[in-house]
């Protein structure tokens, strides 16, 4: 029979069975090594998770359900409390929900534990983003409701919530610095950086595509989802650059996009300028299939926009190139920037078409440079940024906030 160090009752905001590795891997899979098991709340999504083996899972809702967002603090509420039922918590935590992060703060106050709160996405300036772009869209039912989310949500997130919150764990260096230029206490910050799953991402156990539309190309690759609001069409731009200096080249952008309309504005976009013959859109792929594409691929690119959203953000792409052997080249996002200098693993550039162009063909044409990036990446992640390496410090941090009291209270 195990012991349970500590239990943790975690409300998500991501569906449930959750897909993030930053949940499933870590917490499913990690965690429990250290003796740290979560009790996952959330609201039910679309098939496909795996089962939760970190500790308990408790689905109250769905999140296809119309009123989900005026719902899910009741179904989080109901979730917890069978949590508790099943075991009494040590702390509660809460990943990116502002309504429920109070409902969590005020029970964590009530059972006299720890409360936690989770940020990897600045929620508040999130809602602001799409109240900006509902505006520009003339879609202003939609606009009104993402002002009065971000109007609520801000002073809950950052008068409230994270001033009172035991710790707060946060997605990069960079959010804790933007975080304490807040008012949040830098002390009470632990920063956890996106990673990887070793063992999903070793090159030697994938298998390459076989599609014969990769014959005789120099592979270029992005993957990951596409998107308006991530600026996707500038992957076309570079492939515009690179293919007047190497009509060989193909682009693979190895995803989907959130929705149908977003798929179709970028087929549109694809096709209007001409980049058929340049261009390999995927569409979803299960993830064995998309790593088939990556390992043929000579360079992977990472593209971030700067801004608000992003500049705090820890991307997992390039990560995942490096961990594959793929040289990377990024722009200079923070935690992209200090990723390229410290493994040497890739090019880090502006996010402008020609200078991603010229670092993809500089690449292209340099094998020794190629080679060297290719060999620094997957001993520079193995040490750093896979879910493994990751968990000590999570664990660690656990230790610090919940030791005192002691776990089975």
């Amino acid at each position: 029979m195990r012991t349970r160090s500590f239990s943790i009752a975690f409300i998500v905001r991501d569906p449930l069975p959750p897909l993030r590795a930053d949940v499933a891997t870590l917490f499913g899979a990690e965690m429990p090594r250290h003796g740290v098991f979560t009790e996952l709340v959330g609201q039910g999504g679309e098939a496909g998770g795996k089962p939760w083996d970190g500790g308990g899972m408790h689905v109250v809702g769905s999140l296809k359900n119309r009123f989900a967002s005026l719902l899910a603090p009741l179904w989080d509420a109901l979730g917890l409390l069978r949590a508790w039922r099943r075991e009494r918590p040590d702390c509660i935590q809460v990943r990116d929900k502002v309504a429920s992060a109070l409902l969590g703060l005020l029970a964590a106050r009530l059972l006299r534990i720890p409360f936690v709160y989770w940020m990897s996405f600045p929620i508040v300036e999130g809602f602001e983003a799409r109240r900006a772009a509902m505006a520009g869209q003339r879609r202003w039912a939609a606009w009104l409701g993402h002002a009065l989310r971000a109007a609520l949500a801000r002073p809950v997130v950052y008068r409230l919530v994270l001033p009172r919150a035991d710790h707060v764990f946060v997605q990069s260096d960079a959010m804790r610095d933007w975080l304490a230029g807040r008012g949040i206490a830098f002390e009470r910050m632990t920063p956890v950086p996106m990673g990887v799953d070793a063992a999903v991402f070793d090159r030697a156990a994938i298998t390459p595509s076989r599609d014969p539309r990769l014959a005789g190309r120099r592979v270029v690759l992005y993957l990951g989802r596409v998107a308006q609001s991530r600026r996707s069409d500038f992957l076309l731009d570079v492939i515009a650059c690179l293919r007047t200096q190497l009509p060989e080249a193909l682009l693979v952008i190895a995803g989907e996009a959130p929705s149908t309309d977003e798929m179709i504005w970028m087929r549109t976009a694809i096709a209007t300028r001409g980049l058929s013959h340049h261009v390999l859109l995927t569409g979803w792929l299960q993830q064995a299939d998309a790593l088939g594409y990556a390992v043929r691929a000579e360079v992977g690119l990472s593209p971030i926009p700067r801004g608000t959203l992003f500049d705090v953000s820890s991307p997992t792409k390039l990560v995942e190139y490096l961990a594959l052997g793929i040289p990377g080249v990024a722009n200079d996002i923070p935690d992209q920037q200090r990723v390229i200098e410290e493994s040497g693993a890739g090019l880090c550039v502006p996010m402008q078409a020609e200078a991603f162009a010229a670092a993809t063909l500089r690449l292209l044409r340099e094998p020794a440079l190629a080679a060297q990036c290719a060999a620094r990446g997957p001993p520079w992640v193995a040490a750093h940024r896979t879910y493994g390496i990751l968990a000590q410090g999570v664990a660690h941090a656990y230790q610090r906030i919940l030791a005192p009291c002691g776990p089975g209270r």
